[in-house]
């Protein structure tokens, strides 16, 4: 009931704080970028429910002459690799937690088409709903391997309490700010989960 109550509280003052701020980056995607301000895809949240997550558009629909989407680092744009850097395309993701379907704090929650990919252990992720930030997030993002991820998000859901989301939210700050750990390396984000050897 704590943990809601604070979830509601700190994301309605962070949206009234950050509205200016997402009303100018809207049209900054619509005169530089084109095409949908708001990017949703079907997540999976807390007990494998489906919810349909929310964030600025950073990528373009660009495809190959097969129809193919391109590769992410192909269609990311300028202005989309600044909203990602800067975490601004997370935003609207603050509406998520006023409707339940997510919290402040938490394992990110990954789409659907990921479920049959997990082991036992890796699945219990979802035991908890996910978060706009979590563990994970404050340890590198997306510079990690997926298993060192999965591994992070299970230790904060056996170890999680206020105290320790009041510190995520906090480094996470530091890490906003720093803009580390954003993706790997010569990639435009983090790739695509295939499944672990265990699994």
């Amino acid at each position: 009931m704590i943990k809601r109550m604070f979830d509601i509280c700190f994301s309605f003052v962070l949206i009234m704080t950050f509205l200016p701020l997402m009303i100018l980056t809207s049209l900054a995607i619509v005169i530089f970028q084109g095409g949908a301000v708001l990017f949703t895809q079907e997540r999976l949240g807390k007990g494998d429910k489906k919810f349909r997550i929310v964030k600025f558009c950073s990528m373009t629909n660009d495809r190959d002459e097969k129809g193919n989407l391109l590769p992410d680092e192909e269609r990311v744009t300028r202005l989309g690799s600044f909203l990602r850097n800067s975490s601004i395309d997370e935003l609207p993701g603050f509406f998520n937690v006023l409707k339940g379907d997510m919290s402040v704090v938490g394992p990110r929650p990954l789409p659907t088409r990921y479920k049959d990919r997990y082991t036992q252990e890796q699945s219990l992720r979802h035991m908890v709903k996910p978060g706009v930030t979590g563990w994970a997030q404050i340890k590198g993002r997306n510079a990690i391997s997926w298993e060192e991820k999965f591994a992070l998000d299970l230790w904060y859901v056996k170890n999680q309490t206020f105290a320790l989301d009041l510190k995520i939210i906090f480094l996470t700050i530091i890490r906003v700010i720093g803009m580390k750990g954003i993706a790997p390396d010569g990639k435009g984000s983090m790739e695509e989960f295939l499944g672990s050897k265990e699994k």
